[in-house]
């Protein structure tokens, strides 16, 4: 089980390092192709220390997914998303 918790934690580090790498690719965009962004991986760290007995400050979350605070990356990377984006967005999120 270990072995096993290594492996998976070594994926999820490589994982961050090729969204670090791609920050081209748009949040919105990731949100609408796959259902999850980095901003999930942050969520989902804060919800699992949670269920460990462990308290993770959302914003130290998001400083370890986007491998700088969260303002900083917003300011450096993020473009608005396109109406066609939205558009994409606000449909799918009607499914939920």
């Amino acid at each position: 089980m270990e072995k096993e918790i290594e492996i998976q934690a070594a994926v999820f580090r490589r994982l961050l390092r090729h969204l670090d790498s791609r920050k081209d690719v748009q949040n919105i965009e990731l949100m609408n192709l796959a259902g999850f962004c980095r901003n999930c991986f942050a969520k989902w760290t804060v919800a699992e220390a949670e269920k460990l007995g462990e308290k993770v400050d959302i914003e130290e979350a998001r400083e370890h997914v986007y491998g700088m605070p969260y303002a900083q990356w917003k300011e450096k990377y993020q473009l608005p998303a396109t109406e066609e984006q939205m558009a994409i967005f606000n449909k799918l999120q009607a499914k939920k």
